[in-house]
């Protein structure tokens, strides 16, 4: 795989993925992360005199034009933040009004194509879409690690026509992945949450094979935890999952991986109920209550396992972190890593939307070692695998 680092491009035509499928909130950005995530690439570019042609996505129009997913509005954003006077608009991917774009522009320019998924072509990755695209630029880079686990057009179709490298951004998540799944400091822990066992399989199983011990967290772990007949009321289970459950658990047990659940919750009627709040041992849930978060006894379990380890992955969060009190314990775990990883020498790593979430709410983001802002790719490569992007400039030799 090239990188964008290793290569010499001067006065050329770029096609740029980036992913600036970003929150908004009543039209303003929520979150700057992945707009900033690109910049040292694209300063790169321009200090060379490259005129720089930004694709990206947006919600999901559904391969159709829908105002509602325009990027323009980022236009203006992306200006503050790159110290540009203007960043150009493409409206339609039609050779004429990319040609004429293109004459338009001066070396150091910046254009921003519109809504990539406005166009069918993009997520069935139409091969012609992508050919008839490329005859317009001269080099394919892709800094959008985060969308990489697509099989999209502007992904994969791209580099199958154009010399392709992987921008800064990109390189530093695949760099820091490998890093820290490969080569982890010893003893090294992975606190693993989120809602469904379904969606972290993989990533379970790859990892038992990586680290002396995994939390498990969030909803999942009642999962885990009826496997041992817990009873947890009308907890969300995935009942369907509960033989893969008792395998994970057994594979542990012979790869000499410790599996710590939750030894205390924190229960209500309702998600919404904040009245019926109950904190209990993990044997004693009501019948009408389900479990929302995991306990202080389980906390600190979790907190002194952090402290005696050298390495800490972290994805998911341990509750139902969008309903308070149920963020409490992903919030206490982000400080206890703020508190004490830079003085014990403690290698850290985040990613997932919520899990930042959490590390944000307590300022806790130097803390960390890397944070990824990549969701549906981050747990790909966590499962073991390579993105299709990724391979995709893997097997680039133009």
């Amino acid at each position: 795989m090239k990188f964008l680092d290793n290569i010499d491009l001067k006065n050329k035509k770029i096609v740029f993925r980036a992913d600036l499928n970003i929150p908004v909130l009543n039209g303003k950005v929520a979150d700057y992360s992945r707009i900033k995530s690109i910049v040292p690439s694209i300063n790169q570019l321009l200090k060379n005199n490259n005129k720089v042609f930004i694709l990206a996505h947006y919600g999901r129009p559904k391969g159709k034009i829908n105002k509602k997913y325009s990027l323009k509005f980022l236009c203006n954003e992306l200006a503050k933040i790159l110290n540009k006077e203007k960043i150009h608009f493409i409206e339609a991917f039609e050779d004429t009004v990319i040609n004429k774009k293109i004459d338009e522009m001066h070396q150091g320019d910046i254009c921003l194509f519109e809504n990539i998924r406005f166009n069918p072509e993009e997520e069935t990755n139409d091969i012609n879409f992508a050919k008839k695209l490329s005859l317009h630029f001269d080099y394919f880079i892709n800094d959008a690690f985060s969308a990489s686990h697509r099989n999209h057009s502007s992904i994969v179709g791209l580099p199958k026509f154009l010399p392709a490298a992987a921008g800064i951004s990109f390189m530093n998540e695949i760099k820091n992945l490998d890093n820290f799944l490969n080569k982890a400091k010893k003893p090294n822990m992975a606190i693993i949450g989120g809602s469904k066992i379904s969606t972290k399989i993989k990533v379970i199983y790859n990892l038992i094979d990586l680290f002396d011990t995994i939390i498990i967290g969030g909803a999942m772990a009642n999962t885990f935890l009826l496997t041992s007949n817990v009873k947890i009321g009308k907890s969300l289970v995935e009942k369907d999952y509960l033989d893969i459950a008792r395998d994970i658990l057994e594979k542990a047990k012979l790869s000499n991986c410790e599996i710590i659940l939750p030894i205390d919750v924190v229960c209500s009627t309702d998600i919404k109920n904040k009245e019926n709040v109950r904190v209990c041992k993990i044997d004693d849930v009501f019948d009408n209550h389900m479990i929302l978060d995991v306990g202080e006894k389980t906390t600190k379990l979790i907190s002194e396992k952090i402290l005696k380890s050298r390495s800490v992955l972290w994805n998911g969060p341990l509750g139902a972190f969008e309903y308070k009190p149920f963020d409490k314990s992903s919030i206490d775990i982000a400080n206890i890593i703020y508190q004490y990883s830079k003085n014990l020498q403690i290698d850290t790593m985040a990613g997932g939307g919520d899990t930042i979430a959490a590390i944000n709410l307590t300022k806790a983001q130097n803390a960390f070692n890397y944070l990824s802002n990549a969701g549906g790719a981050f747990l790909e490569w966590l499962e073991g695998n390579k993105s299709p992007g990724a391979i995709a400039l893997e097997e680039n030799n133009l």
